[in-house]
């Protein structure tokens, strides 16, 4: 029996596993393409509930990922969130260690 003497270089490790639940990369994705959102903006783009986003958020912002600023349009309370350098710098490895992973079984496909 003959095995497969191919090696796979992907690292496990150069996943972010904050970032590679579906809603927190949706939240990075959508904020990396604007300044700020505001967090209607944000339950809209990820059709997540109130609770179910802000529990994403937080984990975002404890990792440094992400900022919120508090304040008030008219008498209504609103957050709005930007990412950070560190954010940014996340998302952008993350994205490139995906592609790597693609190109790496892409090449490695049997024909």
């Amino acid at each position: 029996m003959q095995t497969d003497k191919r090696k796979v270089g992907f690292d496990p490790k150069a996943i972010d596993e904050l970032l590679h639940h579906p809603t927190r990369l949706a939240i990075t994705t959508a904020l990396s393409q604007v300044e700020t959102g505001d967090f209607t903006w944000l339950k809209e783009i990820t059709k997540t509930t109130d609770g179910n986003l802000a529990t994403h958020l937080r984990k975002l912002e404890e990792g440094g990922y992400l900022v919120v600023k508090k304040t008030f349009v008219g008498r209504k309370p609103a957050s709005f969130y930007k990412l950070t350098i560190k954010g940014k710098t996340a998302l952008m490895n993350y994205l490139k260690a995906l592609s790597a992973i693609v190109k790496e079984f892409g090449e490695n496909q049997a024909p």
